[in-house]
Protein backbone atom coordinates (compact mmCIF):
# COMPACT_ATOMS: atom_id res chain seq x y z
CA UNK A 1 0.00 0.00 0.00
CA UNK A 2 1.54 3.50 -0.28
CA UNK A 3 2.46 5.52 2.28
CA UNK A 4 -0.13 8.58 1.89
CA UNK A 5 1.56 10.77 4.88
CA UNK A 6 3.46 12.80 2.09
CA UNK A 7 0.04 13.40 0.56
CA UNK A 8 -1.52 14.65 3.39
CA UNK A 9 1.38 16.72 4.67
CA UNK A 10 1.09 18.35 1.02
CA UNK A 11 5.28 17.09 0.35
CA UNK A 12 3.87 15.55 -3.10
CA UNK A 13 0.97 15.34 -4.52
CA UNK A 14 -1.54 12.35 -4.93
CA UNK A 15 -0.89 12.65 -8.87
CA UNK A 16 2.61 11.80 -8.54
CA UNK A 17 2.47 9.46 -6.17
CA UNK A 18 0.00 7.14 -8.76
CA UNK A 19 1.04 8.31 -11.84
CA UNK A 20 3.05 5.06 -12.56
CA UNK A 21 0.44 2.78 -11.59
CA UNK A 22 -1.58 0.10 -13.55
CA UNK A 23 -5.47 -1.35 -13.75
CA UNK A 24 -3.51 -4.17 -11.78
CA UNK A 25 -1.76 -2.10 -9.34
CA UNK A 26 -5.32 -0.76 -8.69
CA UNK A 27 -6.81 -4.27 -8.26
CA UNK A 28 -4.58 -5.12 -5.88
CA UNK A 29 -4.32 -2.30 -3.43
CA UNK A 30 -8.18 -2.24 -3.47
CA UNK A 31 -7.76 -6.46 -2.27
CA UNK A 32 -4.87 -5.47 0.30
CA UNK A 33 -7.57 -2.75 1.59
CA UNK A 34 -10.29 -5.11 1.75
CA UNK A 35 -8.23 -7.91 3.51
CA UNK A 36 -6.96 -5.32 5.70
CA UNK A 37 -10.20 -4.63 7.13
CA UNK A 38 -11.35 -7.79 7.31
CA UNK A 39 -8.43 -8.98 9.13
CA UNK A 40 -9.25 -5.95 11.72
CA UNK A 41 -12.87 -7.10 12.23
CA UNK A 42 -11.44 -10.83 12.34
CA UNK A 43 -12.65 -11.23 15.73
CA UNK A 44 -15.82 -9.03 15.96
CA UNK A 45 -19.29 -10.25 17.43
CA UNK A 46 -22.69 -9.01 16.12
CA UNK A 47 -22.65 -6.98 19.67
CA UNK A 48 -19.34 -5.33 18.15
CA UNK A 49 -21.00 -3.78 14.82
CA UNK A 50 -23.45 -1.16 17.25
CA UNK A 51 -21.33 -1.09 20.02
CA UNK A 52 -20.82 2.80 20.75
CA UNK A 53 -17.02 3.46 21.03
CA UNK A 54 -15.66 6.46 23.23
CA UNK A 55 -14.52 8.78 21.26
CA UNK A 56 -13.75 12.69 22.09
CA UNK A 57 -12.42 13.27 18.39
CA UNK A 58 -15.91 12.38 17.01
CA UNK A 59 -17.17 15.39 14.60
CA UNK A 60 -18.76 14.45 11.87
CA UNK A 61 -19.03 17.89 10.05
CA UNK A 62 -20.83 16.16 7.08
CA UNK A 63 -24.21 15.12 9.68
CA UNK A 64 -27.71 16.13 8.00
CA UNK A 65 -28.49 16.15 11.78
CA UNK A 66 -27.21 18.71 13.34
CA UNK A 67 -27.49 16.37 16.77
CA UNK A 68 -25.14 13.62 15.24
CA UNK A 69 -22.52 15.82 14.66
CA UNK A 70 -20.39 15.12 17.55
CA UNK A 71 -22.01 11.21 18.04
CA UNK A 72 -19.17 8.44 18.06
CA UNK A 73 -19.08 6.06 15.17
CA UNK A 74 -19.89 2.39 15.75
CA UNK A 75 -18.34 -0.35 13.62
CA UNK A 76 -21.04 -0.52 11.17
CA UNK A 77 -21.16 3.05 11.16
CA UNK A 78 -17.44 3.28 9.94
CA UNK A 79 -17.89 0.78 7.14
CA UNK A 80 -20.67 1.97 5.64
CA UNK A 81 -19.28 5.21 5.20
CA UNK A 82 -15.78 3.90 3.99
CA UNK A 83 -17.16 1.89 1.42
CA UNK A 84 -19.44 4.14 -0.23
CA UNK A 85 -16.40 6.76 -0.49
CA UNK A 86 -14.27 4.73 -2.39
CA UNK A 87 -16.84 3.60 -4.23
CA UNK A 88 -17.93 6.52 -5.18
CA UNK A 89 -13.64 7.64 -6.05
CA UNK A 90 -13.52 4.42 -8.26
CA UNK A 91 -17.05 4.99 -10.18
CA UNK A 92 -15.86 8.61 -10.48
CA UNK A 93 -12.71 7.67 -11.92
CA UNK A 94 -14.30 5.42 -14.25
CA UNK A 95 -15.64 8.44 -15.88
CA UNK A 96 -12.12 10.49 -15.95
CA UNK A 97 -10.74 7.90 -17.54
CA UNK A 98 -13.47 7.77 -20.47
CA UNK A 99 -12.94 11.23 -20.88
CA UNK A 100 -16.47 12.41 -18.79
CA UNK A 101 -15.12 15.95 -16.97
CA UNK A 102 -16.37 15.67 -13.48
CA UNK A 103 -19.56 16.96 -12.99
CA UNK A 104 -20.38 16.36 -9.32
CA UNK A 105 -21.03 13.63 -6.87
CA UNK A 106 -21.78 10.03 -7.40
CA UNK A 107 -22.17 8.67 -3.94
CA UNK A 108 -24.79 6.48 -2.23
CA UNK A 109 -24.32 5.24 1.62
CA UNK A 110 -25.57 2.06 3.12
CA UNK A 111 -27.95 3.59 6.05
CA UNK A 112 -25.71 2.67 8.75
CA UNK A 113 -28.50 2.30 11.24
CA UNK A 114 -29.67 -0.87 9.28
CA UNK A 115 -26.19 -2.26 9.53
CA UNK A 116 -26.48 -4.85 12.81
CA UNK A 117 -24.64 -7.60 12.30
CA UNK A 118 -20.86 -9.04 11.10
CA UNK A 119 -22.74 -10.71 8.42
CA UNK A 120 -23.88 -7.21 7.02
CA UNK A 121 -20.36 -5.96 7.74
CA UNK A 122 -18.39 -8.68 5.87
CA UNK A 123 -21.12 -8.55 3.11
CA UNK A 124 -20.60 -5.09 2.56
CA UNK A 125 -16.65 -5.10 2.90
CA UNK A 126 -17.12 -7.80 0.28
CA UNK A 127 -19.24 -6.19 -2.23
CA UNK A 128 -17.49 -3.09 -2.28
CA UNK A 129 -14.55 -5.00 -3.37
CA UNK A 130 -16.52 -6.24 -6.21
CA UNK A 131 -18.00 -2.76 -6.86
CA UNK A 132 -14.72 -1.38 -7.18
CA UNK A 133 -12.68 -3.80 -8.76
CA UNK A 134 -15.84 -4.19 -11.37
CA UNK A 135 -15.53 -0.12 -11.79
CA UNK A 136 -12.01 -1.04 -13.51
CA UNK A 137 -13.00 -2.94 -15.97
CA UNK A 138 -15.64 0.56 -17.37
CA UNK A 139 -11.90 1.52 -18.07
CA UNK A 140 -10.91 2.03 -21.80
CA UNK A 141 -7.71 -0.41 -23.18
CA UNK A 142 -6.28 3.27 -23.39
CA UNK A 143 -7.70 5.23 -20.60
CA UNK A 144 -7.56 9.04 -20.58
CA UNK A 145 -5.44 10.43 -18.30
CA UNK A 146 -5.61 13.97 -19.10
CA UNK A 147 -9.02 14.36 -18.36
CA UNK A 148 -8.52 15.52 -14.29
CA UNK A 149 -10.74 16.46 -11.60
CA UNK A 150 -9.29 19.47 -9.33
CA UNK A 151 -8.88 18.48 -5.59
CA UNK A 152 -8.68 22.18 -3.87
CA UNK A 153 -7.54 20.58 -0.36
CA UNK A 154 -5.07 18.62 -1.50
CA UNK A 155 -3.70 21.19 -3.86
CA UNK A 156 -3.46 18.93 -6.51
CA UNK A 157 -6.06 17.83 -9.86
CA UNK A 158 -6.49 13.98 -10.55
CA UNK A 159 -6.31 11.80 -13.23
CA UNK A 160 -8.35 8.06 -13.32
CA UNK A 161 -5.51 6.76 -11.34
CA UNK A 162 -5.44 9.45 -8.29
CA UNK A 163 -8.86 9.95 -8.04
CA UNK A 164 -9.85 5.72 -7.58
CA UNK A 165 -6.64 6.03 -5.36
CA UNK A 166 -8.24 8.63 -3.42
CA UNK A 167 -10.75 6.43 -2.03
CA UNK A 168 -8.10 4.22 -1.00
CA UNK A 169 -5.92 6.94 1.08
CA UNK A 170 -9.47 7.76 2.54
CA UNK A 171 -9.75 3.73 3.85
CA UNK A 172 -6.34 4.14 4.94
CA UNK A 173 -7.53 7.42 7.43
CA UNK A 174 -10.14 5.23 9.14
CA UNK A 175 -8.13 1.97 9.65
CA UNK A 176 -7.40 3.72 12.86
CA UNK A 177 -10.48 4.15 13.61
CA UNK A 178 -11.64 0.85 12.96
CA UNK A 179 -8.69 -0.88 15.20
CA UNK A 180 -9.69 1.50 17.99
CA UNK A 181 -13.50 0.57 18.15
CA UNK A 182 -13.00 -3.19 18.05
CA UNK A 183 -10.19 -2.64 20.83
CA UNK A 184 -13.16 -0.98 22.76
CA UNK A 185 -15.55 -3.17 22.09
CA UNK A 186 -13.55 -6.32 23.13
CA UNK A 187 -12.63 -4.47 26.25
CA UNK A 188 -16.56 -3.86 26.62
CA UNK A 189 -17.05 -7.40 26.18
CA UNK A 190 -14.55 -8.48 28.84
Amino acid sequence: MIDFGPMWNKSRTLSSMTAELTSSDLRAMTDQMIDTMQQLISECENADVTFVPVDPEANDSFAADGALVDLPWTLGHVIVHVTASSEESAFLAAELARSVPFHGRSRYETPWEHVTSMLQVRQRLEESRRMRIASLDLWPDDPDYTTLRPIDFLDDALDARAQFVLGLAHDDQHLGQIAEIVRQARQARG
